[in-house]
């Protein structure tokens, strides 16, 4: 679609509706593997499967989960099928053309956050590699920088220029990139899998880790009720749906290059239920493997991959991991923040630029490293912040409008989606109401229980959608046009 006499505060090339619409189900497919076949979606992953108990109950809570993850992926994939925008220019239907600017902005913020995790992750990868030479490990236990030893320091800076490299030449460079990357993780996967479960004697679903040691390994989680409780994989299925709470805003900056809606229906489903068991299924392997062969659970891969006789298979472990966390760096934490610097200043940020900015506040935020700690607390006190925007943005999308966006209005500084000089009342009202039940009250004060914040990005979808659907039916819409 050529959009015509865009404002020029609100486009850029970048920001225009998708030409170029070549994805089919497999580019699809692998959004989600370079997402999920991640040294954090891993950890995630084997946190979990010790609050569940056992592995029938970690099948339940995983499964029921990625459910939920594949039908909320559809909403959010199909309306960015279906106007061929990315996300901060779709966010300009709900929230206004500069009022956009928030929801853009705040999973920006976010993205940075996640960006500077997963990149310390595939470093640590390299760093648990490096330090099998002798003479490495005395480096790594006597030189520091920035509150970090300075082997960590190196390869964080190393890993973190790797990644500016694959944006260089725009989004189909990402999607080829990821085509490969995605895939490759499942390699070794299953190399770290066999290997373990030949040196334990064979494959078992039972774990056979003593309750004493997961009430230990479990007992900062947050999480209500001792592991395979009903209160613990309940909080399990909804840190699962928490953990993509980025990616539910954002899909659309990639289904919007979909050829139509079958491929996205279709990617999603390998690449979210399907390939989500699948993959938390071989972390569940794998942890119990390796507590019976080494006697101590280990959550992270390369921790594994690192007591391996063989250098060549610790290497090809250490390194795939690395690279596979580099694809969902550049498809989670790249992507998004390229489009949405780019959304608040289209003149002077294009999509490049957005993305150097993202990579440089994940530098600055290196040596205070907020994402070190518990996993699960780190995935829903992150994910909160999101859950008001999301609700907002599909009861307008599929509730209010019923699907149907202007979307060469959604280039107009004077058109239909301006509402009050450029911003949604009822949607900045929503947001605030929504994010004090999913984020100040549960991070900031002790006034709601201590499960509450398990489930916050919940509350903020729920809370934050009615509130808007309220004011948006006191206050309705008018001249809804066809797209």
């Amino acid at each position: 679609m050529e959009i015509r006499n865009p404002s020029p505060g609100l486009y850029n090339e970048d920001l225009a509706p998708a030409k170029d619409r070549r994805w089919g189900a497999f580019s699809i497919f692998n959004v989600w593997t370079s997402d999920v076949h991640s040294l954090w979606g891993y950890y995630l992953a084997a946190s979990l499967f010790l609050l569940c108990g056992s592995f029938l109950n970690f099948v339940i809570a995983i499964g029921l989960g990625s459910l939920i993850i594949f039908a909320l992926m559809n909403l959010v994939g199909y309306a960015g099928e279906k106007t061929g925008v990315p996300y901060p220019v779709l966010a300009r239907a709900s929230f206004g053309v500069w009022g956009a600017n928030l929801p853009a902005l705040v999973r920006a913020i976010v993205a940075c956050f996640w960006y500077g995790a997963q990149t310390a992750a595939a470093s640590g990868a390299i760093v648990a590699l490096l330090t099998r030479n002798d003479s490495i490990m005395e480096f790594h236990k006597n030189t520091h920088i920035l509150g970090h030893s300075g082997l960590e320091f190196i390869c964080y800076v190393v890993v973190w220029a790797l990644q500016l490299l694959i944006i260089q030449k725009g989004m189909e460079t990402v999607r080829k990139f990821q085509d490969w990357a995605g895939p490759a993780v499942w390699v070794a996967m299953l190399i770290l899998a066999v290997g373990l479960c030949v040196k334990a004697g064979g494959f078992s679903f039972d774990h056979g880790i003593p309750q004493a040691v997961l009430l230990q390994k479990t007992a900062d989680a947050g999480v209500p009720g001792v592991p395979g409780s009903p209160l613990a994989l309940l909080a399990v299925g909804a840190t699962w749906v928490t953990y993509f709470a980025a990616l539910y805003l954002n899909f659309c900056d990639f289904s919007r290059y979909a050829k139509n809606r079958d491929a996205v229906r279709t990617g999603n489903l390998w690449g979210l239920p399907v390939n989500l068991i699948l993959f938390s299924l071989v972390a569940g392997v794998t942890t119990i493997a390796a507590f019976k062969v080494y006697g101590e659970v280990m959550l992270h891969p390369e921790q594994i991959s690192a007591k391996f006789d063989s250098v060549f298979l610790a290497a090809l472990a250490a390194l795939t991991f690395a690279v596979a966390t580099l694809g969902i760096n550049v498809v989670a934490n790249f992507v998004s923040p390229a489009f949405d610097f780019a959304n608040v200043f289209p003149r002077q940020i294009d999509f490049k630029k957005g993305g150097y900015i993202a990579a440089g506040i994940a530098l600055v935020l290196y040596p205070f490293a907020p994402w070190e700690g518990n996993a699960s607390h780190f995935v829903n006190a992150i994910g909160a912040t999101m859950g008001p925007l999301l609700g907002i943005i599909l009861v307008d999308y599929y509730l209010i409008a019923r699907g149907q966006v202007d979307v060469q209005q959604l280039y107009q500084e004077h058109g239909r989606y301006r509402y009050s000089g450029g911003w949604n009342p009822n949607a900045l009202i929503a947001t605030a109401v929504g994010a004090i039940f999913s984020s100040v009250l549960p991070n900031l004060t002790d006034v709601l229980p201590g499960w509450w914040g398990t489930y916050g990005w919940f509350f903020g979808v729920a809370i934050g959608g009615a509130a808007y659907f309220v004011l948006a039916s006191m206050n309705p819409r008018t001249n809804t046009v066809q797209a």
